[in-house]
């Protein structure tokens, strides 16, 4: 996800790169894993959250059909808790695992598929000031891209939700 600006990871990479002549093809791909652990650290939380919202979800859904309208707020905030804690308990576990699996399965295909002077390329991309802005304005432009796609989309979905649902429900 970090590396679409293909041109400017080849420029940089070029003017970067003997700051990593010294490293081996192996450590090249160690140090790409090393410096991608925010994404890692993201996957790990998104295994660990994608169980607990389809529950929530289904949860919120059976508190709306099964449970009494003065007890289902109480009972909401219960399940609320319990799925804090499940995250709270199995991130750290997932992560590290993420962490620990990444360098013989992102490293070893990182060492496969790429040349050394590729490996160069892409650490001094990561490590680049341009990247490192990239990243910082990465959450911004994709809040906005998703907002403005979903104002667009919606008077052309809506409608089809819509009879989805009215299907669905007969």
């Amino acid at each position: 996800t970090t590396i679409w600006l293909g041109g400017a990871c080849v420029a940089i990479g070029l003017a970067a790169g003997a700051a990593a002549q010294g490293n081996t093809k192996k450590e090249l791909a160690q140090k790409v894993v090393q410096l991608q652990q925010a994404e890692l650290e993201l996957v790990a939380r998104g295994l660990v959250e994608r169980p607990a919202a389809q529950m929530m979800q289904e949860a919120g859904l059976a508190l709306q059909r099964q449970v009494a309208p003065d007890k289902r707020e109480a009972m909401g905030k219960a399940i609320e808790a319990e799925v804090k804690t499940y995250i709270d308990e199995a991130y750290p576990l997932v992560r590290e695992r993420a962490l620990r699996i990444a360098p013989t399965t992102i490293g070893a295909t990182l060492e496969e598929k790429m040349s050394e002077d590729e490996l160069r390329q892409l650490v001094a991309w990561l490590e680049s000031p341009a990247n490192k802005k990239y990243q910082q304005i990465g959450p911004d432009m994709r809040n906005v891209f998703i907002q403005k796609v979903l104002a667009d989309a919606r008077p052309v979905v809506d409608p089809k939700v819509q009879a989805l649902d009215g299907r669905i429900r007969a």
